[in-house]
């Protein structure tokens, strides 16, 4: 089966995607054999519909994921089919599924303070109050080096993020006096600014064992398992909207490729915002 594999790899690299994601991509299509080898003895190009259908019915059920993660896995094997084997997709055959929408997790503006200012760790602390008050993602504050921070301007250079263009986000003077604290604790680190205790630091962090502190935190404090790293980010974006700045001015501090993305922090704030007063309710609203 490896030579699918390195005929997938060869395939998707002309999109140019971030390693980040051809590794994902690669997962689903060595599930995906796997399980034919495993328990159909099958070649890919002999897999009937129903039989692709039972895939993904058996996939979604023994590892409990979401049906945004199963469409996901559904395109990946479509572009398999259609560029490897050189085979029709039929999408009536293999639909993708529906999903609800949900409205993230947002801590208040209290909140976020409590969660940084409750950090036991002080490196740890640098980590979230930079995720938050810049509004970077988890893979983007592993990756940050020292030379990545511009005291003199004030803000923060963000290589090659998810919309695969750089971008600077801004410095609060808060998160800078507690991130040269944090420097100055641990041995003014040089390269990645968040280096790794594993490999002598020359590793950065991992987004896993962020995922984690934030998570045992959550814990501490009691909080709603709904909250997670990118919850602070979220939380960035609604809080720059509720203090009255515009939306094209957050797309571009967060690094939104599509101002539809930002739109969230609108409903959001909406949601959240209890002095807004009902039109009916005003003097002069007619009452039975």
């Amino acid at each position: 089966m490896q030579h699918y594999i390195d005929r997938f790899l060869e395939m998707i690299a002309f999109r140019g995607l971030t390693d980040n994601t051809l590794a994902s991509y690669k997962s689903y299509v060595k599930s995906y054999l796997s399980y034919l080898e495993t328990y159909l003895n099958k070649l890919p190009e002999d897999v009937s519909w129903e039989e692709l259908r039972e895939y993904f019915s058996f996939v979604q059920k023994s590892r409990k994921l979401s049906d945004r993660t199963i469409n996901a896995h559904i395109s990946i094997i479509r572009f398999f089919a259609m560029y490897v084997l050189q085979k029709p997709w039929d999408r009536y055959q293999l639909p993708f599924r529906k999903f609800d929408t949900y409205m993230p997790a947002v801590p208040s503006q209290e909140e976020a303070r409590h969660f940084i200012d409750t950090l036991p760790n002080l490196k740890h602390k640098a980590i979230v109050a930079l995720m938050y008050s810049a509004g970077l993602r988890v893979g983007e504050v592993c990756n940050l080096k020292y030379s990545d921070i511009s005291r003199k301007d004030m803000k923060i250079y963000i290589a090659r993020c998810k919309n695969r263009s750089d971008r600077f986000a801004f410095l609060s003077r808060n998160a800078l006096d507690i991130l040269t604290q944090y420097w100055y604790r641990y041995g003014q680190p040089r390269e990645w600014l968040f280096p790794s205790t594993q490999n002598e630091g020359k590793k950065p962090i991992v987004p896993f064992t962020v995922n984690r502190i934030v998570n045992d935190h959550i814990d501490r404090l009691g909080w709603s398992q709904k909250m997670n790293c990118h919850s602070f980010r979220h939380g960035l974006g609604t809080h720059l909207y509720e203090n009255g700045v515009d939306l094209l001015t957050i797309q571009r501090l967060l690094g939104h490729a599509s101002i539809n993305s930002t739109t969230i922090y609108v409903h959001i704030a909406s949601n959240r915002n209890s002095t807004i007063k009902n039109p009916f309710d005003y003097p002069g609203a007619a009452h039975v």
